[in-house]
């Protein structure tokens, strides 16, 4: 559910940690840890903050973006997987898209269309379609790139959350 300023003073009452220590707090164990399972709750918990836009600025401030950024590029399937989700989730923003740009996401995010695992491949569809502007369209759409969008658009017999999100980028950004 999205929230706003005074429903969180409302649901943190007096004694709550505000939201953006709270984020903080999770972006240190991160830090802190070595513990690939407990890195994974808490990219997975991070990810879930990232669909809210009341959270967006907090994110940018915290460095969770690059955070999510780093973790596509673990050997760590599950890390791979809870950070492109976290890009997913937050790049609908445009100041959010724009730090993942600069800071050389696009790549990252297109390397998870192969991945072995179906969220990490719904979560780069998902985020390609966000990420996809006319200044970074040269960069998202290179021959290869678009031929496996292709693809997982003609895999509805197999997979038809692949060729949904495929086709609606290609509607959006091909085909239109």
């Amino acid at each position: 559910m999205f929230t706003n300023a005074q429903r969180q003073v409302e649901r943190t009452g007096r004694g709550g940690t505000p939201r953006d220590q709270y984020l903080q707090d999770l972006v240190t164990q991160f830090q802190d840890s070595t513990d690939e399972g407990y890195k994974e709750r808490i990219v997975a918990n991070l990810s879930n903050f990232a669909y809210d836009p009341y959270n967006y600025a907090f994110m940018r401030q915290l460095n969770i973006l690059e955070l999510f950024l780093d973790c596509i590029t673990e050997p760590n399937e599950r890390l791979v997987e809870f950070g492109v989700g976290g890009i997913c989730n937050s790049c609908v923003d445009p100041a959010n898209a724009s730090v993942i740009t600069q800071c050389g996401g696009i790549p990252l995010v297109v390397q998870c269309l192969s991945s072995p695992v179906k969220n990490t491949v719904n979560y780069a569809l998902g985020a390609l379609y966000y990420l996809c502007n006319p200044s970074t369209k040269n960069e998202i759409l290179k021959p290869d790139v678009h031929r496996i969008i292709r693809d997982y658009s003609a895999a509805g017999a197999v997979n038809s959350s692949f060729s949904n999100l495929a086709n609606a980028f290609l509607d959006k950004h091909v085909n239109s």
